[in-house]
């Protein structure tokens, strides 16, 4: 049986992808003294909230997902922000590795709004891993599944999540709209001869929330 314990060392954006990934950088060490042959392993990435503090404006941005600030005691409890998965190549003590964590920037994803809200600081997060471990056995390879309890903290700079945001849409963002609303936008746009979405949605703006 091996005892596994997992430390994160370092997180970040990876560039070149054909979608946004993060890279988390982390080493899994084995105290048993088995020889691990391969690892087929699981991540289920948790958000804690409540571990950190916030500024007014982060407040506000955050009520859609947790309400008005007043209630954040019983609302803001961690939740899933992401799944991931790797082969981890095999090791004996300890090994380096990079688990790649795949990204959206799709507002209707709660982990999305919580992210896009911060101004600076850290996500303190929790990573739970599962999988498969392949061994030597007395008569060849023996095969152990790991449970969720397997788990490390970290805390992540919101400057991570940014860098990675800017590489793969600077100075933009996405939204969903439904196919009615977006054929009526469309024709809005249209008849008033406007370059771009972003034209449309600020005439539609009340004045005072309008793009300066």
């Amino acid at each position: 049986m091996t005892e596994l314990a997992f430390t994160v060392l370092d997180v970040q954006p990876q560039a070149h992808a054909a979608a946004p990934h993060m890279l988390f950088r982390l080493r899994v060490t084995e105290s048993s003294g088995a020889c691990v042959h391969a690892m087929a392993l699981r991540c289920q990435l948790r958000i804690e909230p409540q571990r950190r503090a916030y500024e007014p404006r982060e407040q506000a941005g955050l009520e859609d997902l947790f309400g008005t600030a007043e209630r954040w005691g019983q609302t803001a409890k961690p939740f899933l922000w992401t799944h991931a998965s790797t082969m981890v190549r095999g090791f004996e003590g300890s090994h380096e590795f990079d688990l790649p964590v795949a990204c959206t920037y799709d507002f209707e994803v709660s982990g999305t709004k919580y992210l896009h809200a911060l101004a600076g600081g850290e996500v303190p997060l929790v990573l739970l891993f599962s999988g498969t471990v392949f061994t030597r056995g007395a008569t060849g390879f023996a095969v152990e599944q790991l449970s969720w309890s397997l788990e490390a903290d970290t805390r992540m700079p919101v400057r991570v999540w940014r860098d990675l945001m800017d590489l793969y849409f600077p100075n933009s963002g996405w939204i969903r709209l439904d196919r009615d609303t977006l054929d009526a936008l469309l024709r809005y746009k249209a008849s008033r001869a406007l370059t771009s979405w972003e034209q449309a949605l600020d005439q539609l703006l009340p004045a005072e929330e309008r793009v300066s």
